[in-house]
């Protein structure tokens, strides 16, 4: 798989708003622990144009990996 952009992620020292849809397709995949430190992770998304969760982005169809704090993006468009 081809990424367009990669992507580095911010640690936030208070949760972002995350869309429900969202956490509900973590729910029983991960752990409460993991969900609780991933809705402090921000990435600066390309696509959506703006600061947005990264489980919004772990969610999003152009989501390839994460290695080492980085996100790798298809940058399709939505």
């Amino acid at each position: 798989m081809e990424s367009r952009y990669v992507i580095s992620v911010i640690q936030m020292e208070k949760a972002i708003r995350t869309p429900k849809e969202s956490l509900e397709a973590l729910k029983g995949v991960l752990g409460a622990k993991r969900v609780a430190k991933m809705k402090k992770e921000a990435v600066e998304c390309p696509i959506k144009g703006g600061t947005i969760s990264f489980i919004e982005c772990f969610s999003c169809p152009n989501f390839i990996r994460r290695v080492k704090g980085a996100v790798h993006c298809r940058g399709d468009p939505l």
